[in-house]
């Protein structure tokens, strides 16, 4: 029997003086332990194996030439995953090899990798202006409830403030994540600018809450200009202030620490991370240089360390003893494989813009979000946006018309367009309306494109 050219040790001489090495007559024997009535007799419905490299990137290549990207279509869908411009430069370093199969180890075996996430999180901390911020971990829900459970462990209490605009994608995510230590309950929102309703926040704050936590631009992509308030609300009563946040509108928005934030988290796809057909995002999580905050941390922070030569630094954990991988099953929460090389991506990100790219970035989302309104507002039939008040890159949009969302979507995919998500399943009191995205990447002939499509399939 020839060698496969996929399988290591394939060949059945090799096989056979590994089992013999190892003290077992079959492979079979490695699997006794499974009880019989569970283990699959039958073959398995696959296709014949592919054993040329040159046959098998053709067939996957074919697969995937089935879907259709945002790059032949104009996307105008956000709602956790935005289409924004990533910078050739991002793909180059992620590309590099000490980058591309580093997994996780120690110093002496992964050069660079450790002094790249310790600039990221300096880059970040700049960014949200707060002095620390760990590696990054799944996803914004991943940091939100990791932050819940931080707050949770902190002041012993066991229920949590969140607003009805969440995501509801994210809800599940934080959901999961902190059940069954505490319990969620949803915070009404004001019905003509969706911002959080106070006097419902004021009546179900307790002594009990332990943290609210709010989105600052909303899922639904209003400015929420009481921040503040808020924040306030949250300290009167002894909790903790979580503040979700967009990266990008960080070089326009003022930060959540500068409001009362007491941790911020975020996503990460945004800083030059590709869309990845909805998956493959990184979160953040970021708070003040204080003990009691830093200790509940699960996450990996590397930190600046003094070598045995004077005068020479290198970088290492912070607090190591605070992880899972220290305490293993004794750990306050388990953190296994993360998505650090995001945060890599995202650090060569800001460091190409800057302070001033981040202010063109955010003014430009603002611009063209602006435009938009201007344009899909005149349209008979469309109210844009739905909500009075202040909107970043996204925003709803309600249509007086026959037509279903769903259905006026499949009217623009018909003219290469994606539309907007529509929000009647988890929002039905907002009626017929979806939630459109606005970034860097669309042009003026893009957006008149989009009102253009719109007027023609309401108008018929």
């Amino acid at each position: 029997m020839e060698a496969h050219p996929y399988i290591p040790n394939s060949l059945e001489r090799v096989k056979r003086e590994m089992l013999k090495y190892i003290g077992v007559s079959s492979i079979d024997d490695l699997y006794s332990s499974i009880p019989e009535e569970i283990k699959f007799k039958g073959s398995m419905n696959l296709p014949k194996p592919l054993k040329s490299e040159y046959e098998l990137v053709r067939h996957v290549k074919g697969i995937l030439a089935k879907n259709i990207s945002c790059d032949e279509y104009l996307c105008f869908k956000g709602g956790g995953t935005w289409p924004h411009y990533v910078p050739a430069i991002c793909d180059e370093i992620a590309k590099r090899a000490e980058f591309l199969t580093a997994y996780a180890g120690d110093p002496y075996e992964d050069h660079g990798r450790w002094q790249a996430l310790f600039e990221f999180e300096s880059l970040m901390a700049e960014l949200v202006d707060m002095d620390v911020v760990t590696v990054p971990i799944y996803s914004w829900g991943h940091a939100a409830g990791t932050a819940m459970r931080m707050a949770h462990r902190i002041n012993g209490r066991r229920e949590v403030l969140i607003p009805r605009t969440i995501s509801p994608e994210r809800f599940l995510v934080v959901q999961n994540y902190v059940d069954p230590a505490l319990k969620l309950i949803k915070v009404d929102y004001d019905p003509e600018t969706g911002m959080i309703d106070l006097n419902d926040l004021e009546r179900k704050i307790s002594r009990d809450t332990a943290a609210v936590y709010f989105e600052n631009p909303s899922y639904l992509g209003f400015i929420e200009t009481r921040g503040k308030e808020i924040c306030d609300i949250a300290h009167e009563k002894g909790s903790i202030c979580i503040v979700g946040v967009d990266p990008s509108s960080l070089g326009v928005l003022e930060p959540p620490s500068h409001y009362g934030a007491d941790i911020t988290v975020g996503d990460l796809q945004p800083l030059g991370v590709h869309m990845n057909f909805g998956g493959g995002l990184g979160g953040f999580l970021a708070t003040r240089d204080e003990e009691t905050f830093v200790r509940e941390i699960p996450y990996r922070i590397f930190g600046l360390a003094k070598t045995s030569f004077e005068g020479e630094y290198g970088f290492g954990d912070v607090l190591f003893e605070r992880t899972s991988f220290e305490k293993r099953e004794k750990a306050k929460e388990f953190v296994g494989t993360a998505a650090a090389s995001h945060g890599i991506i995202a650090a060569v990100y800001l460091s190409l813009m800057g302070p001033k790219g981040m202010y063109e970035l955010g003014k430009a989302i603002l611009q063209r979000s602006q435009y938009a309104i201007k344009l899909l507002s005149k349209i008979s039939g469309v109210r844009a946006p739905k909500f009075k008040a202040p909107h970043f890159k996204e925003f709803v949009v309600e249509f007086d018309s026959k037509k279903s969302v769903n259905e006026i979507n499949k009217e623009l995919l018909k003219e290469g367009i994606f539309g907007g998500i529509d929000l009647r399943k988890h929002f039905p009191e907002l009626g017929n309306s979806a939630l459109f995205c606005f970034t860097e990447v669309h042009t003026k002939e893009d957006i008149e494109r989009l009102a253009g499509a719109i007027e023609r399939i309401v108008g018929r």
